[in-house]
């Protein structure tokens, strides 16, 4: 039985592209997406949907599936779409979690509404169907304030409730007061679903994005995902759990804004801001940071070109995924000797998805056509940066 979803206003006009974001189980649209949305505002027109009985969504009383709830989405977002001039429309999309698993069904299910898409801490298939089970039964007996201990701890990374009380006071209190036969058809609904061996139909370009603290749905779930699709792009985060929007709204809204930037606008904006924000994600905030700190008469144009250019321009084109084009790099860096470089890349080619297990081939592979004594300095790098990781 498909849903009846509500729609809430996050941020933005409606003369701007169309983002539509969708929350985690337990949280509603507001307190998981408001700071964010409220950075995407001046770039998109930024709705969000409300799973049944979580902050204003009209509690459900009949089970759905994942099938249901993506086809929920659909019909709620269409009103908006023909008050924007728009019916039958394509938008952008967004979600974290549930939010994420639903929109990955609604990929596969109306690929030709979704123009791009981001996945924030989700995955193809979520946890196991036991475990979703025994969690409905509980919120059942008990009502959802029982699942409030525990998702303090799984959703934020160390730190985040004594630095963002405010945030975390928020969240946690759309989980308490979010009804429980509704929590629980969720968690029926996220037990049957696996589109693990339909990722391959997804056309729309993806970007996965992880929290290297979050148990729920660990970095793997989205470079399954990354990898699986047509066109898929995986980022890492450090310092986020399982709440990303939350957590890290600047980060997140950084990379939204260059992921569905040029597909949603029909225009690429400043390749220099678009470069900054990958050359962030690959290479880390300290390594920037540590860049821009010795900027210098001297070498500021410099900073500008390789910005602008080798990240704004060459890491941003779709054609290979951001795990190709460190294999590439990784080459190129051994072949020329540039070992000081291959230190930093190594870690960029972690960050970027790939396993410690395939840096070792592409290092074996680059022995073989750029030769041993390359290869030599090569392996003693790794050797160092492989093993503090």
């Amino acid at each position: 039985m498909t849903p009846s979803l509500t729609v809430v206003q996050l941020a933005g006009s409606p003369e701007l592209p169309l983002l539509v974001v969708g929350p985690s189980l337990g949280t509603s649209a507001e307190s998981l997406w408001a700071r964010c949305a409220a950075l995407l505002g001046e770039t998109f027109h930024v709705v969000g949907w409300e799973l049944p009985g979580h902050g204003r969504g009209t509690p459900a009383t009949a089970p759905f599936t994942m099938a249901d709830l993506a086809a929920g989405v659909l019909a709620a977002i269409e009103p908006v779409l023909v008050e924007r001039g728009e019916a039958g429309g394509t938008f952008g999309y967004a979600g974290d979690s549930v939010g994420g698993a639903a929109g990955l069904q609604l990929l596969l299910d109306a690929g030709d509404r979704v123009t791009a898409a981001a996945m924030l801490c989700t995955g193809a298939k979520i946890g196991e169907t036991d475990g979703w089970l025994e969690r409905a039964a509980l919120v059942r007996r008990s009502g959802t304030p029982v699942m409030v201990a525990g998702s303090s701890q799984r959703w934020f990374a160390p730190g985040f409730l004594e630095r963002e009380q405010e945030a975390g006071v928020a969240l946690l209190g759309a989980l308490q007061h979010a009804d429980a036969e509704s929590y629980a058809l969720v968690c029926e609904a996220l037990a049957a679903f696996d589109v693990r061996d339909r990722l391959e139909q997804i056309g729309a370009p993806v970007l996965a994005v992880a929290g290297i603290h979050d148990e729920a749905t660990p970095p793997d779930s989205l470079r399954e995902i990354a990898t699986g699709v047509a066109v898929g792009t995986f980022v890492e985060l450090d310092g986020v759990a399982h709440l990303a929007a939350a957590e890290a709204p600047h980060t997140v809204a950084s990379l939204l804004t260059a992921h569905l930037g040029t597909h949603l606008t029909g225009g690429a904006g400043d390749p220099y801001d678009a470069g900054m924000v990958v050359r962030r994600e690959v290479l880390g905030d300290a390594h920037v940071d540590r860049a821009i700190a010795h900027t210098t008469d001297v070498n500021a144009a410099y900073q500008e070109l390789i910005t602008r250019y080798a990240w704004g321009s060459i890491w941003t084109r779709p054609g290979l995924d951001r795990r190709s084009r460190s294999v590439g790099v990784l080459t190129a860096l051994i072949a020329g000797r540039h070992f000081d470089e291959l230190e930093f890349h190594l870690v960029a080619a972690l960050r970027n998805g790939l396993t410690k297990e395939e840096i070792v081939e592409v290092l074996l592979q680059t022995a073989i056509y750029a030769g041993v004594p390359c290869a030599n300095s090569a392996f003693a790098v790794a050797n160092r940066v492989l093993n503090e990781s």
